[in-house]
């Protein structure tokens, strides 16, 4: 019984860490493409025979990715703190208050869920003409400052705050608006930092409405900025791998920042009363 039980573990553990490296190594190779010279980068072999750093040498001397990787940096964090203030704001308003027309109002939030995006960017575009949005952060950022996900998210996290809590705060004197702020948003932490993340990630990989909206190349975001290096008739994968080594690390230093909330709000899930 204990050699079986010790065979599962070492079996279990196999599996884990081969369906992990399956998971990591498109990054890998990735990050290995970005070290190969161009001739390198159609070769069968992983390890580059000469790495080198000249590639990040090259993107980053390029005259416009600075401007390209703030853009996309500007785009991620407003449009991210702009959802989780509203977004959190709506739904702990549609949770925790009752009124005429609420159950209305998050149908309509819900519906616009299942508007595909591409039937929106005619609408989005005659509009930031309509105002002079084009080639303007206004003009990307719009479409995103709220988002019918999110608020359908932070309603459910809402919902499960306890009422007995708002009210200790009413009997204290406190306004509704820190009786949110002070109560109800630390306790649904997780969620925050789930849509955070959720947020960031969509609007820094975002390439459809920017590519529509924008045609000053100072104004583009680096996914539109990283196919430059896609030409008519050749693709320069070894900058193209580059930029995307670049453009991983803000994701990925977001979810180091915001992966124990996440866990712990996975975790909470799981509790019952």
């Amino acid at each position: 019984m204990r050699n079986k039980k010790l065979l599962y573990t070492i079996l279990r553990h196999v599996l884990l860490f081969l369906f992990g490296l399956a998971m990591l190594f498109p990054f890998i190779w990735m990050l290995a493409t970005s070290l190969k010279s161009g001739a390198e980068v159609y070769s069968l072999s992983l390890i580059p025979d000469n790495p080198s750093f000249r590639n990040y040498l090259r993107l980053l001397s390029s005259g416009n990715f600075p401007y390209w990787f703030s853009n996309s940096m500007i785009v991620g964090l407003v449009v991210t703190l702009s959802v989780l203030f509203f977004d959190s704001l709506v739904g702990f308003t549609l949770s925790k208050y009752e009124f005429r027309g609420k159950k209305l109002i998050f149908l309509l939030i819900l519906s616009t869920m299942m508007i595909p995006t591409e039937m929106l960017v005619i609408p989005w575009f005659i509009m930031s003409n309509n105002f002079n949005w084009l080639d303007t952060y206004w003009g990307i950022l719009f479409p995103g400052l709220m988002s019918g996900f999110g608020t359908f998210l932070m309603k459910s996290f809402f919902e499960g705050v306890p009422n007995d809590l708002l009210d200790a705060g009413r009997i204290d004197g406190l306004p509704e608006f820190r009786i949110f702020s002070q109560i109800a948003i630390p306790l649904v932490k997780p969620a925050l930092s789930a849509l955070a993340i959720f947020t960031f990630i969509g609007n820094w990989n975002a390439f459809l409405w920017p590519l529509i909206v924008v045609n000053k190349i100072e104004r583009y975001t680096l996914p539109i900025g990283l196919s430059f290096f896609n030409g008519e008739f050749q693709t320069q994968w070894e900058m193209v791998m580059t930029g995307a080594s670049v453009a991983t690390l803000p994701v990925f230093i977001v979810f180091l920042i915001f992966q124990r909330q996440i866990v712990q709000g996975i975790a909470l899930t799981g509790v019952k009363e």
